[in-house]
Formats: C-alpha cells, sequence, structure tokens
C-alpha cells in the first residue's frame, strides 16, 4: 500500500523524473506566452491589453512579465535558477488570475482561469521542490557546497 500512495518511495528516481517533466512542460508554455508577447503581440501592444484590463503600471508590467515569462520559461526547462524563477512566474499567474481571469470563471474558453491556475499550482510544486537531479541547479549546488567547505 505504501507504494501505491507513494511510489516514489520505492524509486526516487520517479520524483526527478517527475520534476524534469513538469519543468519543462511548464518552461515550454511560458516561452511560448512569453514570445507571444515580444514577437506577436509586440510588450508596447501587451502593456495597451494590459490597460485594457486595469493592470497596474501598464507598460512595466507588460515588460516584466513578457521577460519572466520568456527568460524564465527557458531557465526552467534547463533546471537553472528553478525556486526562483518558478516563484516569480507563479506570483506573476496568481495576479493574472485575480486581476483578470476571475471574473470570468473558471474555463479557458470563456477568459477564465483554468490554464492560470494549473500554471500556479505546478510553478509553486517547483518553487518548493527545486529542480529536482536532472538539471543544472544540481550541478552548481555541489560546486557551491564545496567551495563553502573550503572557506569554513
Amino acid at each position: 500500500m505504501r507504494t501505491l500512495l507513494n511510489p516514489a518511495a520505492a524509486a526516487p528516481a520517479l520524483t526527478d523524473l517527475a520534476l524534469l517533466i513538469a519543468r519543462v512542460a511548464l518552461g515550454v508554455i511560458l516561452v511560448a506566452h512569453g514570445w507571444q508577447k515580444f514577437d506577436e503581440w509586440t510588450v508596447a501592444g501587451t502593456a495597451a491589453s494590459f490597460e485594457g484590463m486595469g493592470v497596474p503600471v501598464p507598460s512595466a508590467s507588460a515588460a516584466i512579465v513578457t521577460g519572466a515569462e520568456l527568460v524564465g520559461g527557458v531557465l526552467l526547462i534547463l533546471g537553472l535558477l528553478t525556486p526562483i524563477v518558478a516563484l516569480i512566474n507563479a506570483v506573476s499567474m496568481l495576479v493574472a488570475l485575480f486581476l483578470v481571469h476571475a471574473p470570468a470563471g473558471l474555463f479557458v474558453s470563456e477568459g477564465g482561469y483554468e490554464l492560470v491556475l494549473a500554471l500556479f499550482a505546478g510553478l509553486i510544486i517547483l518553487a518548493a521542490t527545486g529542480a529536482g537531479r536532472f538539471s543544472l541547479d544540481r550541478l552548481i549546488a555541489p560546486a557551491r557546497r564545496r567551495r563553502a567547505k573550503v572557506r569554513a
């Protein structure tokens, strides 16, 4: 029963594999949305759209969100600075949920918050757990520990 309720207990690599899949999937979605804001809509067009939605400081918000999604998505795919990038984008999703999508209801087809909420949930998991073994974060962490021991 324990294995059924916690499969990673019997095979810890499953957790790392799941984190890899989540990072890559969330990263691809963020890159796609960031690229859309940057290339298709432009940052200025995104700012105008944000202004119409009542997003505060729309020009700065558009630039920050575009960068967070585009650069952050690439970093998630690589597994670099994962908790920080995930938290920044999770906050962005939470703001989007409450400022823009909540009044439209749940379903994304009606402008609702289902996609934003799913992205938020996945990003919070990555912010809390980190990137896992299959990441650049994992390669950097041992080097930091070695340098800290040398200094001590």
